[in-house]
């Protein structure tokens, strides 16, 4: 099992504590670099925020372009 894999199991339901922390890191990354790489940021926290409900054979769809 790698690490990834115990991560993942560890975090199992906790995805709302997971959201937070994931939102919180991302609002002192947009701090940091006042919001120079606000989409990119806001990207990965949506990816990082479904990562824990998932399981590792699963592959996630791109959101569609609005």
């Amino acid at each position: 099992m790698s690490m990834m894999d115990k991560l993942k199991n560890m975090l199992k339901g906790h995805e709302g504590q997971v959201g937070k922390g994931v939102d919180k890191a991302g609002d002192q990354v947009d701090k940091r670099t006042h919001g120079r790489h606000r989409k990119q940021v806001d990207t990965a926290q949506e990816r990082l925020k479904d990562q824990p409900g998932r399981d590792s054979g699963q592959r996630r769809e791109p959101p569609a372009q609005p």
